[in-house]
């Protein structure tokens, strides 16, 4: 499918003075689409306003959001639908326009095929020389300014992996190139805290309010590399293609095991069993 594209509302382009085309003034998310309904919508406002709140730019009413959605994403089938709210257009400067008038953009696209072994057997992934920098005010919410993961990305062509494991300054693990990253050790699911760096997934947030109701005990704390390697099991996931397996870090192997495969199994991702 051609991808959609709408500037509030509209199908016409972004003011070149507008605040997320010159200093990534804003927030986006990156939503899954079936059947005209979006998995975990309520998670993906809920974070889009926190970031809005944080970065003190008007919330925009989810009613508009859904009802925008819902008239322009196909009632059959899988799409990605993404949305990106910024603080709109201002004068040249980094001084935000006092009111600020968002802008939001939504856009339609065609569903990513994600090959069937990634979920039965794992993926690769190779550790990044990019440290990410360390900044509270901006962990956990999904904001616009994305280099870091740009150049993490650049490092992983011709290596043959499906992410790159990112790391802060102080070599604290964060999470994957575009995924937050679990590790099971025994009875236990633990998960980078995210309070320097790093996304608070939806996906993330989805299997830390599920897995106790499976039996399966929660930790959110700083995680080393170390700690990571000697793991029972790992795995990433993003509101796109759920759960992944590791069977992989650089040279270090892991299996998929039980714990990776219940909670696939739980929400539906193939070839869990």
């Amino acid at each position: 499918m051609k991808t959609l594209w709408l500037v509030n509302g509209q199908p016409t382009g972004v003011d070149p003075a507008d605040r997320g085309l010159a200093y990534g003034d804003g927030l986006f998310e990156t939503m899954a689409a079936h059947d005209g309904r979006i998995r975990w919508l309520d998670f993906h406002f809920d974070r889009l306003e926190e970031g809005c709140r944080r970065l003190e730019i008007p919330s925009l009413p989810r009613s508009l959001l859904e009802q925008e959605i819902a008239a322009h994403c196909p009632q059959e089938g899988r799409a990605v639908v993404k949305l990106i709210v910024t603080r709109g257009s201002g004068a040249r400067g980094y001084p935000p326009p006092e009111p600020a008038n968002p802008t939001r953009v939504l856009a339609i696209s065609s569903w990513p095929e994600y090959p069937e072994p990634y979920y039965r057997h794992g993926i690769s992934v190779r550790v990044c020389k990019l440290r990410l920098g360390e900044n509270p005010a901006l962990a956990g919410i999904k904001h616009l300014c994305r280099l870091e993961q740009v150049l993490a990305q650049l490092e992983l062509r011709g290596h043959g992996v499906q992410q790159g494991l990112l790391l802060d300054m102080s070599d604290r693990v964060v999470g994957g190139t575009h995924s937050n990253l679990f590790a099971v050790n025994g009875s236990e699911l633990a998960t980078p805290t995210l309070i320097r760096s790093g996304i608070k997934g939806v996906m993330r947030r989805a299997v830390l309010e599920t897995a106790p109701s499976l039996g399966i005990r929660t930790a959110e704390r700083d995680l080393t590399l170390g700690q990571i390697l000697e793991a029972d099991e790992l795995f990433m996931t993003n509101a796109l293609f759920g759960v992944w397996p590791i069977a992989a870090i650089d040279s270090q192997r892991f299996a998929v095991g039980p714990t990776t495969r219940r909670l696939m199994a739980h929400f539906g991702y193939r070839h869990a069993a």
